[in-house]
C-alpha cells in the first residue's frame, strides 16, 4: 500500500512514517497543503493520512480535490479537530474515514488496511 502522510507537526510525522514502514507500507511525508498536491499529481496513492489544520492550503480544501480528481485515493482523516461537528463535516467533505488524536497505533493501520480493501487495490 502506498500512503500519503500530510501533517505539519514534525515529531508526529516522522513517527507516523516510521510506524507505517514497519507495517511494510510505502510512505511519503509533507508538511503542507500545497505539498500534498503536488504529491498527488505526480505519485499514486492508495490512501491519504490528512491533518485538517495545515499551513497553506487547509486540509478541507485537501480533502475536496482528492475526491474531485483521484476518486481511487482514499482519505483518512487524523486529526485533533474531534467534535462530532468536526467529525462529520469531514466526512461530508468526502473522507472515506476519520480518526481524531489522539489515537491508537494499531486503529490507524486496521483503518487503512480497511481502506485498502474497499478500495481492491
Amino acid at each position: 500500500m502506498r500512503v500519503l502522510v500530510v501533517e505539519d507537526e514534525p515529531l508526529m510525522g516522522r513517527a507516523l512514517v516510521a510506524g507505517l514502514r514497519r507495517e511494510a507500507m510505502a510512505v511519503d511525508l509533507v508538511t503542507d497543503g500545497g505539498r500534498a498536491l503536488e504529491n498527488l499529481a505526480c505519485h499514486d496513492y492508495d490512501v491519504v493520512v490528512l491533518d485538517r489544520d495545515l499551513p497553506g492550503v487547509h486540509g478541507d480544501e485537501v480533502c475536496r480535490r482528492v475526491v474531485e480528481e483521484y476518486r481511487s485515493v482514499r482519505v483518512l482523516m487524523l486529526t485533533a479537530a474531534a467534535s462530532l461537528d468536526d467529525r462529520v463535516g469531514g466526512l461530508r467533505l468526502g473522507a472515506d474515514d476519520y480518526l481524531p488524536k489522539p489515537f491508537d497505533f494499531p486503529e490507524l493501520v486496521a483503518r487503512l488496511r480497511a481502506l485498502q480493501r474497499r478500495a481492491g487495490t
